[in-house]
């Protein structure tokens, strides 16, 4: 039974969703629901600013070290779990980002979200402007570095990570690895080796350490992991610079401390003991195709390319009889181990 007291609540209730549906832009009313609610349905307006990121995000501790190296307080930009929300793929934050990725700027003053790391970071340096150092947002070395670093690691970095492929335009995880690499090595190509200072410019900070750093933070922790040693973990500029900021600037170790924070969560959840290449590793004897691909056992070879070998069967069970194999096995050998790697 209704309460003579709930009966004008809920009435109420109703007449401000009819008015909002009425009188309101869509664009408002998605705002609203989807960013000043929390899970628990708590309003969550106590900053302009509300980022929603996780520590182990590497996209998102861009964001965060211009907010620590700007120095700008919570009353500013609140910097909120995903969770607040429901997490990335509740309705509520899918309302604000379709993707359901992290990090995502909510701004109170417009309504507006913004869901990508590199347009958060110009943001907040266009808004902040007046706060801390520049980082260099017109800087044509900085903007490259940021866009190589965004268009070719960010795309294929769950290959060091994710359980399984595709990796970006990658079907196999040691290609993608093997291209993650190489796209360090460009990167690294365009640092000036006798540059003044601890950044990648020089004596100031800029876009491009904010980006960089936390991706490489993954690299030195993940790559090992794959057989690489890990000195040969990150190109020599590279390396040099990463141990230099880490020692010269205390923002710096902050996110690092944060990003490793995270993923000592998942060394400790057993994150990559079912990985290829990682926990996961090819310890069976040679085979019979390996002894053919090193040509200890003889074939006729039909096809070959950098992946695959065609070759007759010896004992044909039809006019044409083709086996075709892989030239990296990547454990492949036996039929039952076969895995999307």
């Amino acid at each position: 039974p209704r309460s003579s007291a709930s009966f004008p609540l809920a009435t109420m209730l109703l007449a401000t969703v009819c008015y909002m549906l009425a009188g309101l832009t869509t664009t408002s009313v998605t705002a609203y629901s989807a960013a000043s609610v929390s899970a628990r349905g708590q309003m969550t307006m106590s900053s302009k600013h509300q980022l929603y990121d996780m520590p182990v995000s590497n996209n998102g501790a861009r964001c965060r070290l211009i907010l620590y190296k700007k120095q700008i307080p919570a009353e500013e930009v609140e910097i909120l779990s995903p969770m607040e929300l429901g997490g990335l793929k509740s309705p509520e934050y899918l309302q604000l980002n379709p993707q359901g990725k992290m990090p995502l700027l909510y701004i109170q003053a417009t309504n507006m979200a913004i869901p990508e790391s590199d347009t958060i970071c110009r943001y907040l340096m266009s808004t902040y402007s007046n706060m801390g150092p520049s980082f260099l947002p017109d800087d044509p070395k900085s903007n490259l570095i940021a866009r190589l670093h965004d268009m070719y690691l960010t795309t294929i970095q769950g290959c060091l990570y994710k359980a399984t492929p595709p990796f970006g335009i990658y079907g196999t995880r040691s290609d993608a690895i093997a291209e993650f690499r190489k796209q360090m090595k460009v990167i690294d190509d365009l640092i000036d080796a006798s540059k003044d200072g601890i950044y990648l410019l020089g004596s100031e900070v800029s876009l491009a350490d904010a980006t960089l750093f936390p991706t490489m933070t993954f690299a030195r922790h993940m790559l090992p992991k794959f057989g690489i040693p890990a000195i040969e973990a990150l190109p020599a500029k590279i390396s040099q610079w990463y141990t230099q900021v880490m020692a010269g600037d205390e923002h710096f170790r902050k996110v690092h401390e944060e990003v490793m924070g995270g993923l000592a969560a998942w060394d400790e959840r057993g994150r990559w003991d079912t990985i290829p290449l990682a926990g996961l590793r090819d310890v069976d004897p040679a085979t019979i195709f390996d002894k053919i691909l090193t040509k200890e056992i003889p074939s006729t070879v039909v096809k070959e390319t950098d992946k695959v070998l065609a070759f007759k069967d010896i004992n044909p069970g039809a006019p044409a009889h083709i086996l075709v194999i892989p030239k990296d096995r990547s454990g492949l050998t036996r039929l039952r181990k076969a895995s999307p790697d």
